[in-house]
Formats: C-alpha cells, sequence, structure tokens
C-alpha cells in the first residue's frame, strides 16, 4: 500500500511539470490540486502505523498500536479510494473528454465499492469453508 501510494503520489506531482499541464481547464486543475492533497494525506496515513511502531516498540504497548494502526488503514483506503478514482477519472477526462471522464468516475466508484466495501460484507456473511474444500 506504502510503495503503490507514493508511485502515485510521483507521479501526480510530476504531472504539473508536463507541457501540457496548462491545457487543462479549471475544473481539471482543482481536481488536480484536490488529488495531489489527497496522495500527500494517503502517505501520510500509510506510513503512521510505522511511525507509532518505532515510537512505541519495546513499550508494551502492542494491542493499542495494533488497534490504532488497524483505524488508520482503514482510513487510508478511504483515501486511496478516492484518490484513485479521482487519478482514472482526470485521466480519461483530459486524454479523452469530459463525458468519459464522467463514465470512469462512475465505473471507478462501482467498482471500488463493489470490491472493497461490499465483496468484504457478502464473504463475511457466508460461512467459512474448511479443510480441502477451502483451498
Amino acid at each position: 500500500m506504502q510503495t503503490g501510494t507514493q508511485i502515485l503520489t510521483g507521479f501526480l506531482l510530476a504531472v504539473a511539470f508536463q507541457p501540457r499541464f496548462t491545457d487543462m481547464d479549471a475544473l481539471q486543475r482543482d481536481l488536480y490540486v484536490i488529488l495531489v492533497a489527497l496522495a500527500a494525506i494517503a502517505t501520510i496515513l500509510a506510513l503512521a502505523p510505522v511511525g507509532m511502531h518505532r515510537a512505541l516498540f519495546g513499550h508494551r504497548r502492542k494491542p493499542d498500536l495494533v488497534r490504532i494502526a488497524a483505524r488508520i488503514v482503514r482510513i487510508d483506503l478511504i483515501v486511496i479510494g478516492a484518490l484513485t478514482i479521482g487519478v482514472t477519472t482526470l485521466i480519461v477526462d483530459f486524454t479523452v473528454n469530459r463525458a468519459a471522464g464522467i463514465v470512469a468516475l462512475i465505473a471507478a466508484l462501482v467498482l471500488v465499492v463493489a470490491l472493497w466495501m461490499a465483496l468484504p460484507r457478502i464473504m463475511r456473511g457466508r460461512p467459512r469453508m474448511s479443510g480441502a474444500a477451502a483451498d
């Protein structure tokens, strides 16, 4: 998660130095700035448990660390979902057109909700398979 977020942040930062950056309309530039902010937040959140672990290592705070880190990761997944949807939308909007960007936005949103929220809920409601049947 950390590496992917950092690569996406690097991509977003590099976009501003491309010759066609000035071809973006106001909506695209605003979305770009929001995405840079989300990328920074996602990177900070992804690295927070690492910093906490370093600070608390050997202080017998593992249960607290695990509980808080799990919350941070959940929040980070929401930010990364929004970031991924936004980057997809921006790229399609800029390279194709606004209508295609909206279609990309809806498709990415449906995929993130389906795979990151609905599927885990469905899996929680089903009985676990055990033994050879699970393989």
